[in-house]
């Protein structure tokens, strides 16, 4: 079972280059994190280990007892929750374009308090400027079109409660203990997880190995078969 984890602002279909490639060896499971998609967005905000125990509760409601993770920004910083609080439910972990701290406390308090005024919608076109390239964006209209109306389309309570979560979040002293085998995926181009972070985790945890595509912050998409290779390579080692 390889489970995958979404960005903030995403639901479960940023994973369909993926999910199309990996079903064919893998038994594939997607979700909408809490606030996202088809999930309810109870009241927040809401922390990172919040949401990783709520995919402890998804893995114990469908009665799974391991699962190869792969978690890309948030949900890379659930996945570094759950390989350090509860390695057992997991073989693999895959980290992709994220961080053990993303962001500061000002950039993500002005991003809150601009979702809570203006909703999602008013941040939609500078976040997907931070997702992909322009030279991405230029060459791929209809992807850049369906990414901003999945982010319009979020909900406002539960995105602003995983932006607290994400702000929150600060693994740096946590990550060395990471003893699950671990893949690190980073995009040259990401203004906003660097691959200067990615680095920092796989310098961090014993024997991570360390894959650096041609993307911005959603390589899965920009850079779908380099990424789609390491992540095979790796699953299948």
């Amino acid at each position: 079972m390889l489970l995958f984890s979404n960005s903030l602002g995403a639901n479960y279909s940023m994973w369909d280059p993926q999910a199309r490639e990996f079903h064919k060896k893998f038994r594939v499971l997607r979700y909408d994190t809490r606030g996202h998609g088809q999930s309810s967005a109870a009241p927040g905000p809401y922390s990172i280990e919040q949401l990783a125990k709520d995919v402890v509760a998804l893995l114990d409601e469908l009665d799974l007892d391991r699962v190869h993770f792969c978690g890309l920004s948030m949900g890379g910083m659930i996945g570094m929750w759950l390989a350090a609080n509860a390695p057992e439910r997991l073989n693999k972990l895959a980290l992709c374009n994220t961080g053990a701290k993303i962001g500061t406390l000002d950039g993500w308090n002005a991003r809150i308090k601009a979702v809570r005024k203006s909703g999602v919608k008013s941040i939609a076109p500078a976040v997907v400027e931070r997702w992909f390239t322009p030279a991405f964006r230029q060459k791929s209209p209809a992807v850049i079109s369906n990414t901003l109306k999945m982010i319009e389309e979020a909900n406002a309570d539960g995105y602003s409660s995983c932006c607290a979560a994400i702000r929150d979040c600060d693994y740096r002293e946590q990550v060395a203990a990471i003893r699950r085998p671990t893949l690190v995926i980073s995009g040259a181009h990401d203004p906003a997880t660097p691959p200067a972070d990615g680095r920092f985790l796989a310098q961090q945890i014993p024997g991570a190995r360390y894959a650096e595509l041609n993307a911005a912050h959603l390589s899965n998409i920009e850079d779908q078969d380099h990424f789609n290779q390491e992540l095979a390579v790796f699953l299948n080692s």
